[in-house]
C-alpha cells in the first residue's frame, strides 16, 4: 500500500494481465494484448476477471506507480470494452422472459430471494467454520466490502424523484450517516483488524480467485454504464433483501469464535440497517424506477438476478473446496495468509 491509499498492482495470472500490468506500470508506452471474443467461461477465468479488475479499479483508487491520467485513455478503454462484451454475452440469459408489471417489482424481488438455491456459506460459518475458515471468507469479501456502497453511489446522478432520493438515503447510511468510523467499508476494515487480517484496501487481491473478482466486476460494469443503470438498482435492491439473515449468522459464527464486538458491529449493522434498507430498495427504489420507467423494468430484474447467480456460483466454488479440505483463495492467496 502506497502513501495516497493506492495498492500495490496484483501479480499477473496470464497474457492479458501480463500485457495489461507492463501498459499500466509503463505509463502506457506498450502495447495492450487484444482479448479474445470467445473461450471458456469467463467467470471461471483468472487472467480474464484479474485484467477486467484492474481496469475497473482505475476508477476507484487505482494502483500504486500508475499515473492517473490513463484512467480514461482511449486505448486502455478498447481494451476493456473487449473484455466488457464478452462479459456482458451471459448476462440477457439471466432476466426470465415474463411480463412483470412495473408496479409489482417489489414482490417480485422478495419472491426471486426466496426461491434463490445458492449454498449457504453463512449456515456453514456459524454452524462450524472454524477462524481460519472465516478469515478465508473475510479475504474474499474484502475485495468489495472495502469498497461497499461506491459502485452503487455512481447511480444518484443517473436517478431523479422518488428513486432518486431512495438511493440517497440508503447510500447515506452505507457512508456511516457522516460519521467516518461508522462507514461500513471501515467497520468491515476493523473487523478484519481483529481478526489478524491486513485491512488495507486491496491487500488480497492477489488472494481472491476468478469467481470472487468476477462479483464485484458484475457491480463495477452495472456502475460504471448509465445504459446499465436499471440492473445497478436490480442489483442494489437484492443485495439489501438477502442482507440480513446471512449477517445475523456471520455474526453469530464469530461470537461461538469467542471474539467480541469490534469483530461483529459490521455485521451487526447490517441486519439492523439492512433490515430497513430492503423494504426501501425493493419499493420505493427499485419499483420506484420502474414506475418512472417501465421501459428498466426487465433491466432491474437483470441486475437482480445477475447478483444471485454470480454469488451462487462464488459460494459453490468456496464450499466445494471447503468439502474438500482445502482452501478456496489461491496459490498466492495460501502464502499470503501463511504470512499474516
Amino acid at each position: 500500500m502506497c502513501r495516497d491509499g493506492a495498492p500495490t498492482l496484483p501479480a499477473p495470472r496470464g497474457p492479458l494481465t501480463i500485457s495489461l500490468a507492463a501498459y499500466l506500470l509503463g505509463g502506457g508506452t506498450s502495447t495492450l494484448r487484444t482479448p479474445p471474443r470467445d473461450g471458456d467461461d469467463p467467470i471461471a477465468n483468472e487472467d480474464f476477471q484479474l485484467a477486467l479488475y484492474c481496469c475497473y479499479e482505475l476508477h476507484y483508487r487505482s494502483f500504486a506507480g500508475v499515473p492517473d491520467s490513463l484512467e480514461w485513455d482511449p486505448e486502455l478503454i478498447g481494451f476493456r470494452a473487449a473484455l466488457e462484451h464478452r462479459f456482458e454475452r451471459s448476462l440477457p440469459a439471466l432476466a426470465a422472459d415474463e411480463a412483470t408489471d412495473p408496479s409489482r417489482i417489489g414482490e417480485t424481488l422478495f419472491r426471486l430471494a426466496e426461491a434463490d438455491d445458492s449454498p449457504s456459506l453463512a449456515a456453514h460459518l456459524e454452524a462450524a467454520a472454524s477462524a481460519e475458515r472465516f478469515r478465508e471468507f473475510m479475504i474474499h469479501r474484502s475485495a468489495y466490502q472495502l469498497k461497499e456502497a461506491d459502485p452503487h453511489t455512481w447511480a444518484i446522478p443517473r436517478l431523479d424523484g422518488a428513486a432518486k432520493a431512495a438511493l440517497v438515503e440508503i447510500q447515506a447510511d452505507e457512508y456511516g450517516g457522516g460519521e467516518p468510523t461508522r462507514m461500513h467499508s471501515r467497520l468491515f476494515a476493523d473487523a478484519m483488524s481483529e481478526l489478524g487480517l491486513d485491512s488495507s484496501y486491496g491487500a488480497y487481491l492477489d488472494a481472491v480467485p476468478a469467481s470472487t473478482l468476477a462479483t464485484v466486476n458484475l457491480v463495477s460494469l452495472f456502475g460504471l454504464h448509465r445504459r446499465w443503470r436499471g440492473s445497478l438498482v436490480g442489483h442494489l435492491a437484492m443485495f439489501e433483501i438477502t442482507s440480513p439473515g446471512p449477517n445475523r449468522r456471520y455474526a453469530a459464527a464469530l461470537r461461538r469464535l469467542g471474539f467480541g464486538q469490534r469483530a461483529t458491529a459490521f455485521y451487526d449493522e447490517h441486519v439492523e440497517a439492512d433490515s430497513i434498507h430492503e423494504n426501501i430498495a425493493a419499493y420505493d427504489l427499485a419499483q420506484g424506477l420502474a414506475m418512472a420507467e417501465p421501459a428498466l423494468t426487465h433491466d432491474i430484474l437483470l441486475g437482480a438476478r445477475a447478483l444471485l447467480h454470480f454469488e451462487r456460483e462464488m459460494a459453490r466454488r468456496v464450499t466445494a473446496a471447503w468439502d474438500e479440505g482445502r482452501t478456496s483463495l489461491t496459490d498466492r492467496g495460501t502464502q499470503l495468509t501463511r504470512a499474516a
